[in-house]
């Protein structure tokens, strides 16, 4: 959340702010003006989120120049959050309310006791703060223990013990909602609240205010309501009110990243990858793969599509192969750090916490993630490597000759078994556009005889990230 302090020039009393001809709008009107700009000038509603831009995000502009609430409906991992979180962007970057204000008092129109007396005393001399859009935003996640007083508010008992009766709207203490008062309300997993919780929000959603307890109290709230819930728990089985889901006036459906491509986008515009005293090089082929990974996991009988597949692991998957190749690099003085197939036995430590398995043997979840990777490995092998020579390759193991490749060989071993090997060598400079470096070489050799084994070209003999390529026919 940002600190910086409001311009000087903005009118700190109310008199000031009807001189300035400052002209207030609810918080709808303000989002839909402003996305209006956006879109009329060709900019984007975020750049924040990658993948959406032909398919959820049209949505969402849609909904919100309906001023409508809006829920998000997707598994985990979908970038639901970061969505709502972005919405701040549409609001106007500065906002005047009553100086003191728990609800955010708009000084034309305020809407709590405090408000209304301040201004009846001051008048015009009535004192102004402004509030930064990125605190004009508040989100809870629900859970089963939330309570009212949480969202909406209760009677506050150091203040009655200060003397104020209980029915004094000024002994309540509100929640997080009329708080968000001119802002935007964030609830992640919907579904999670207990039903009573939410027969507590119907009036929120529809008539604007909130009830507390016995008190007669009306707040007219300017609020604008965003939810995220799992699908699963959004059906007619699920646990979200019928009267609750008629509220919102739009749903949207976000999904997992459609292709390879926006999944490596996203990747590299989300992974931290270890810093290092030399340069850090990751081939095309390995971002591929690893992105691939998830791709053919949320196709995967052996894994449950209903928790989904997270876009965090692939980002945490990356960052685990880099670190491999990291720690390799440490210990066998190479000056580059470049991951390579044998890097990618990493994942499975990345991997086995962020999916649910179909089966409860920590041994079978562990030769799921492998053959998940050799999977992904064998589909990008077969999309992209076009070897001129194949037959020359496997002529070369011919007799007794053999590869062993692993995580904890230099770079210099692999560059060694190259030069007995030039077709090898050739078809892994292949891979790239501009001279690769000798970890890169090292990397595209290990993708090439990985492909060959994995297409049945080559025999293997594997254990753990250590290998021995040979033959077939022996």
């Amino acid at each position: 959340m940002k600190t910086t302090s409001a311009p000087t020039t903005l009118p700190t009393t109310l008199g000031a702010l009807v001189a300035s001809g400052y002209q207030s709008r609810s918080i709808r009107d303000e989002l839909r003006h402003n996305l209006e700009e956006r879109i009329k000038s060709g900019r984007p509603l975020t750049s924040a989120v990658l993948g959406y831009e032909d398919t959820v995000l049209p949505q969402l502009e849609t909904a919100i120049l309906a001023g409508h609430d809006i829920i998000l409906l997707g598994e985990r991992g979908q970038a639901k959050t970061r969505m709502i979180r972005s919405l701040t962007e549409l609001l106007d970057e500065w906002l005047p309310i009553v100086a003191g204000s728990d609800v955010r008092d708009n000084p034309f129109a305020p809407i709590s006791v405090y408000a209304r007396d301040l201004i009846a005393a001051e008048g015009d001399e009535t004192p102004l703060m402004w509030v930064h859009r990125d605190q004009r935003f508040a989100e809870k996640l629900a859970s089963p223990d939330t309570s009212m007083a949480d969202l909406i508010g209760e009677v506050d008992p150091i203040k009655v013990a200060g003397g104020l009766y209980l029915d004094d709207p000024r002994a309540l203490s509100f929640g997080l909602v009329p708080k968000s008062n001119r802002g935007i309300f964030a609830i992640n997993e919907l579904p999670d609240l207990s039903e009573r919780i939410q027969v507590g929000l119907l009036n929120v959603l529809e008539e604007r205010d909130v009830q507390i307890r016995g008190h007669l109290v009306r707040l007219d709230l300017d609020i604008l309501v965003v939810a995220t819930a799992n699908p699963e728990d959004y059906t007619n089985r699920g646990r979200l009110i019928t009267p609750l889901k008629d509220r919102f006036g739009s749903q949207i459906r976000t999904h997992y990243p459609l292709d390879v491509a926006t999944e490596i986008a996203i990747i590299k515009q989300e992974a931290v990858v270890p810093t290092a005293d030399r340069p850090v090089t990751v081939p095309w082929f390995i971002d591929d793969i690893v992105a691939r990974v998830s791709q053919v996991a949320r196709q995967s009988n052996a894994i449950s599509q209903k928790s989904g597949v997270s876009v965090r692991l692939s980002i945490a998957n990356y960052e685990t192969v880099v670190a491999s190749a990291l720690r390799r690099a440490l210990r066998t003085g190479d000056t580059t750090v470049t991951p390579r197939i044998s890097d990618l036995a990493a994942m499975v430590q990345s991997t086995q916490g962020k999916i649910e398995f179909d089966t409860l043997d920590d041994a079978d979840a562990e030769h799921i993630i492998a053959a998940l990777v050799s999977l992904a490995v064998r589909q990008a092998f077969m999309e992209y490597v076009i070897l001129d020579d194949a037959p020359g390759i496997l002529s070369a193991f011919d007799g007794e000759a053999v590869i062993h490749v692993g995580d904890d060989l230099a770079d210099g071993t692999y560059l060694e078994i190259l030069a007995t090997m030039p077709v090898l060598r050739q078809a892994a400079r292949a891979l790239f556009v501009a001279e690769p470096s000798d970890g890169e070489l090292a990397s595209a050799a290990e993708f090439i005889l990985e492909g060959l084994y994995l297409t049945k070209r080559l025999a293997k003999d594997a254990s753990g990230a250590r290998a021995l390529y040979r033959t077939r026919n022996r």
